[in-house]
Formats: structure tokens, sequence, C-alpha cells
């Protein structure tokens, strides 16, 4: 499966190292959390995951300190409803989006927890993919290429000059 992620931006987390990755994530994942706020605020029963993103949004911001409890963050957002098979799939416009949201901070957990280029690379590209398809269905928006300029901004700025 080809990545919408752009080659350089992939070669610069392969070679800058986790702090690097750990910027990169709380970028993407900071980016896709008005979708999952706006999206699950007024859902009954949810406050407790609108808590948990929050925070975990937040931890992720500290590249410079591992996250202590990583592998139960990550276990905790498994359990939310997006991440949950289901037979007819995702066909509401609400739920794809706060799916998307869910996956990219999913990723971005387990990136700051490894350092994993990979997983770095896996949470960028359910972000670009949900602002390219957000484009196709907003009117005149330019999501997608504004989240590629964010970045590959953000890892120019971060590459070692």
């Amino acid at each position: 499966m080809a990545k919408l992620v752009e080659r350089a931006v992939m070669e610069v987390l392969r070679d800058g190292g986790s702090e690097t990755i750990c910027l990169y994530v709380a970028a993407c994942t900071e980016r896709m959390a008005p979708l999952f706020m706006g999206l699950r605020a007024n859902t009954p029963g949810r406050e407790s995951d609108l808590d948990f993103y929050a925070e975990s949004v937040r931890d992720l911001w500290h590249a410079d300190r591992p996250l202590a409890d990583t592998a139960e963050r990550v276990r905790l957002l498994e359990q939310f409803p997006e991440l949950q098979p289901n037979e007819e799939g995702i066909t509401d416009v609400a739920d794809t989006y706060a799916f998307f949201a869910v996956l990219t901070l999913r990723y971005a957990l387990l990136a700051h927890g490894t350092g994993d280029a990979d997983d770095a690379v896996s949470c960028g590209h359910v972000a670009l993919t949900a602002m390219g398809m957000l484009d196709q269905n907003v009117a005149g928006a330019s999501l997608l290429a504004e989240e590629q300029r964010l970045q590959s901004l953000l890892l120019t700025s971060a590459a070692p000059h």
C-alpha cells in the first residue's frame, strides 16, 4: 500500500531519532484532536474517552520522556467503539472521522512508546487520509495540502542542519 507521507518526511523520521518521531506524532494527533473532540463531545457516556484522548494528546508533547503507561493507553484506546470490529463497517460520516482520529492517536502512542518510525509514518498517513477525504467532502477545502505542508515543515525544522 502506498503511503501518502512524502518520502522526504519518511527519511527524516527514520534518521531523526525518537524526539523527532515524538514531536511529529504529537503534532499529527494535535491536528486530528478537534475531529474526535468535536464529533464525540455530545455523545452520552463518552466523557471519560474525551478526557483520555485530550490527556494523551497533551502527554505526547513530552518528547523528552517516555510515557510510563503507553501499553495501557493503547489497550484502553483499543476498547474505544471506533476501533471495535462490526459487521456493517463504518458507514456514518462522523464515525469515519472519529475512527481516523482514534487511529491516529493509536499510532502516535505506539510511535512515542517505541520510537518506531514506521508507526510514526502510519500516524501521518492516517492524518493525511482523513484530510484527503475531508477535501473530497468539503467544497473548496485544501486540508490535505495543508497537512502535507505542516508535516514537512515540522520535520524540516527538526532535521539536523
